[in-house]
């Protein structure tokens, strides 16, 4: 695989790096954030390691900058800033995953791993309705009460696997893997940034989301 690494530090940079050379894939490295937002805008990469602060573009500039033209190369966030509210507000810049420093280097290869695994929702040729909510599968078109919605891909995934299962509970490791492809870590907390954002783009003209948590088991639609 094609994996650019955007890192300041040389020692960690040179380490995986070497890591993940040594596990067959093509790396090239960004030292710092104005040659990482170059590169990504020059270049293709089947995965992006992306350090957080950077000197010159920060790590989460760079990430807005990727998101703003669509592109949703996985890209995994490694930081020294390791709290919860920090992993939340990567994820909800469009981090696919986030891992805190320091870190065990066969972890990081899983997860890059599991990056690159992931593939854009494959969904059928047809018409999903419930209630108000019209889906058009082919064209990947969303309306609400007559009002088109504008899904980014994982959040269009999302939407199809719960209204294809009204009434039932869609647990988090089955949207995982669904929406994903994504088989491992079901604790992960990308659903849960991923379904807080549909739900907002789902409250249009005073109607609430249609989306109820389960606590323990999932989401799903009510009949």
């Amino acid at each position: 695989m094609q994996i650019l690494l955007i890192e300041d530090d040389d020692a960690l940079a040179a380490h995986v790096a070497n890591g993940l050379r040594q596990s067959g894939h093509v790396v090239t490295h960004c030292r710092d954030g104005r040659h990482g937002l170059m590169q990504v805008s020059s270049e293709s990469y089947d995965v992006i390691v992306l350090d957080r602060m950077l000197p010159h573009v920060d790590g989460m500039k760079i990430l807005a900058a990727l998101r703003a033209t669509d592109d949703e190369t996985p890209v995994l966030l490694i930081s020294a800033l390791g709290d919860v509210d920090e992993r939340v507000k990567g994820l909800r810049a469009g981090g696919d995953d986030y891992l805190p420093k320091p870190f065990a280097m066969s972890e990081l290869l899983a997860r890059v791993d599991v990056l690159a695994r992931r593939k854009a929702p494959v969904v059928e040729s047809g018409f999903l309705h419930h209630a108000d909510i019209e889906i058009d599968t082919l064209a990947r078109i969303v309306r609400r009460a007559g009002q088109r919605i504008e899904l980014t891909s994982r959040e269009f995934g999302l939407l199809v696997e719960l209204v294809r299962n009204v009434g039932r509970v869609v647990t988090r490791s089955m949207l995982l893997e669904r929406v994903w492809d994504y088989n491992f870590d079901p604790q992960t907390n990308i659903i849960d940034q991923h379904i807080s954002n549909l739900r907002k783009k789902l409250e249009i003209e005073g109607r609430a989301s249609p989306i109820q948590t389960v606590r323990g088991a999932g989401y799903m639609i009510t009949p």
